[in-house]
């Protein structure tokens, strides 16, 4: 090859590289710089009530009890800054969401929110950084954004061009690479009472299974199941999901095994605004970790940041010292317990594309910088009136730095009750992190076998 055909060959490659790179090396160098290494503002807000992020919390922290995983609070001597309430609601409007206003007013005697300095707890391991600058320059959008082509691990967007890049960033977040827990649902009347439904959890992210080739990746992001144990009328009932990255050209595949039935049956339900099994109508499937699942049925915009009150170190609300009748109140989870700071997120808004149905016409996505974690959502009906809103409770599991959600709500301002789900404060098994697991685990077969009570 001449130099004149060297030279036209490597201009070709290097213009195909840049045409299906989501941002250049230059504008990817910013993680090295002005912002984090999965995309936050490094520095703090103009009057430092946001801080500039230095790092996040590490694993020396605070101390873990090694028999169940707990975590001590490294902010537990600390007081609120202030309270927010019906009375001074419109002191505080401009860092409040539509959806926490409506709180306030459907629930003016009773609703609050405590709000404390502001720590920028999240972090991540040095791999999923790299991950994530790696993806910076290579991970593109398939056709129709339903998909992602050459991504790694985690965060494919981590300098976003559109919403549709953040709400990607959210669904492949970092969460551990896999992950075990058992926890609690309540569904509690709108006087406060409520069963108590208990449920063992696992998923695994494909980079986590034992069959995991990187150059041959599947099309499966992850697998998931959930098994419940009690109440006795649910207890052995099964749901068992896999994730795909391009859910239009292979949608996700659910199974459901019905231990009355004895029975496993395929459960296209589980999927959009299908009912999630146990939550008695009060949420969708695509609801479970505020939102899960194909993005096609919504055009999704780009709002850009704001700076808002929103749950952050919640470790106090999942201290083994409170009890689940503690946490579930009237109305609302209890105040008292919940924690607010000021941070900053994206803000995106997804609107119900013509031609295709879902009982949520839109929905606005409130997403951590630090984690890309949807902390807050807010759910309109077809008539535009505000529906549901959704909180997420972040609180860091700093022992293996996993920015985690570990309560989240979600309120229905109309009929005036309410779910949370991820309670672990009387449950004694540790919560798991980054184990390996056999695909083998989930499969159909291995669903009946969890399922038998």
């Amino acid at each position: 090859m001449n130099k004149q055909s060297l030279l036209l060959a490597t201009l070709s490659l290097v213009l195909q590289c840049s045409a299906q790179a989501a941002v250049s090396a230059g504008e990817a160098a910013q993680l090295n710089s002005t912002l984090t290494p999965i995309g936050a503002q490094r520095a703090g807000n103009a009057d430092g009530s946001i801080p500039a992020w230095d790092g996040g919390l590490g694993p020396a922290a605070g101390h873990v009890d090694a028999a169940s995983g707990r975590l001590q609070d490294p902010y537990a001597d600390e007081q609120p800054l202030f309270t927010i309430s019906a009375a001074n609601l419109a002191q505080y409007a401009e860092h409040l969401t539509p959806g926490q206003q409506a709180l306030f007013q459907r629930y003016p005697d009773s609703y609050r929110m405590r709000v404390f300095p502001s720590h920028r707890s999240a972090s991540v391991p040095a791999a999923i950084q790299q991950a994530a600058a790696r993806n910076a320059v290579s991970t593109t959008l398939l056709a129709n954004g339903d998909g992602l082509k050459d991504f790694a691990t985690a965060i494919p967007f981590p300098i976003p061009q559109n919403g549709l890049e953040v709400m990607w960033n959210h669904l492949t977040r970092y969460r551990g690479g896999s992950a075990r827990r058992s926890y609690v649902l309540a569904t509690p009347l709108a006087n406060g009472t409520f069963t108590p439904v208990y449920f063992q959890q696992q998923f695994s992210y494909r980079d986590h299974l034992t069959d995991f080739d990187p150059a041959k990746p599947s099309n499966v992001l992850f697998y998931y199941r959930e098994l419940i144990t009690a109440p006795a009328r649910l207890a052995g009932d099964v749901v068992l999901v896999h994730e795909t990255l391009d859910q239009v050209k292979e949608p996700r595949k659910a199974w459901i095994y019905n231990a009355g039935q004895r029975r496993v049956r395929r459960a296209p339900q589980i999927s959009y605004d299908g009912p999630f099994p146990a939550s008695e109508g009060q949420r969708t499937a695509d609801n479970l970790d505020m939102f899960n699942g194909a993005l096609d049925r919504y055009d999704w915009k780009l709002l850009g940041k704001r700076e808002l009150y929103i749950p952050y170190n919640s470790f106090q609300l999942e201290a083994p010292s409170q009890r689940y009748t503690d946490i579930v109140k009237a109305g609302h989870i209890n105040p008292d317990l919940t924690r607010y700071e000021l941070h900053r997120v994206w803000a995106v808004e997804g609107t119900l594309k013509a031609g295709k149905r879902h009982i949520y016409a839109k929905r606005v996505a409130y997403l951590d910088e630090d984690s890309w974690q949807i902390v807050l959502l807010d759910h309109f009906d077809a008539r535009g009136t505000l529906w549901r809103v959704a909180e997420g409770f972040m609180t860091p599991r700093y022992d293996v730095q996993v920015p985690w959600l570990g309560v989240e709500t979600l309120y229905d301002l109309i009929n005036g009750r309410y779910i949370v789900a991820g309670m672990r404060n009387e449950e004694h098994e540790p919560l798991e992190f980054g184990f390996k697991t056999s695909p083998a685990e989930y499969t159909p077969t291995a669903l009946r076998n969890a399922g038998v009570r």
